[in-house]
């Protein structure tokens, strides 16, 4: 987690740098302008710690078989912190980077080490404006990225703590909307994302969620 959420900031103030330092007094230039803030999230992550064996019919999974995760509500909702990035070109060409770290309330059925359920976020896309409302701004979204998830304790053919992980592609799809509390600084009253990842075990998997929180307009 260190080591990603350190080159997803990396990034982010690489972005920033450049947008400030193509800043120039011009005609085009003066709509650009960069926000940067930091949420709290909670999702539901549509996984809770199952496994199916690779039979037809599909059976439970048993040690020295062959598994795949089963896509299923979890009675432990995700609890985590964020990032994003938002970059206004124009009205109507805005791009949102949003990094997030769902480690909190993990779901650990078996107590092994390492093995609790959870999953990070790094994603990219679009942002569209919709109609003002007072101080609100709404807006809707289209991201693209990928998620690493901890899927927890492995059944089969392991022995002993064995965990197992991935990193998936992933698409998410929401919108929300920020109020302008200063000229500078404005809350993200909610943001609400879906989320869709096509290609996980042997089927798909459809994480959602909210997050609130500040963001600080740097230009």
């Amino acid at each position: 987690m260190r080591k990603s959420a350190a080159l997803f900031c990396i990034l982010l103030a690489t972005c920033a740098a450049s947008a400030g330092a193509q800043a120039v007094p011009s005609a085009t230039a003066r709509h650009l302008s960069i926000t940067a803030g930091g949420t709290a999230s909670v999702f539901q992550p549509s996984y809770s710690g199952d496994w199916a064996a690779e039979t037809v019919p599909v059976s439970p999974c048993y040690p020295n078989s062959v598994c795949n995760p089963v896509a299923n509500r979890s009675p432990y909702p995700l609890f985590g912190i964020g990032a994003y990035v938002d970059l206004r070109f124009t009205h109507w060409i805005q791009l949102e980077a949003e990094g997030r770290w769902m480690r909190y309330n993990q779901n650990n059925p078996t107590g092994t080490t390492n093995g609790g359920i959870y999953f990070d976020n790094y994603l990219v896309g679009p942002r569209v404006p919709l109609h003002r409302i007072w101080k609100a701004n709404p807006y809707a979204k289209a991201l693209v990225g990928y998620g690493k998830m901890n899927l927890g304790y492995y059944p089969g053919l392991c022995s002993g703590d064995c965990v197992a992980a991935g990193r998936f592609t992933a698409l998410a799809f929401g919108g929300g909307a920020d109020i302008k509390l200063t000229r500078r600084v404005s809350l993200r009253a909610l943001d609400v994302e879906y989320q869709y990842w096509p290609q996980w075990g042997n089927s798909s998997l459809a994480p959602y969620g909210v997050s609130v929180g500040v963001g600080y307009r740097i230009f």
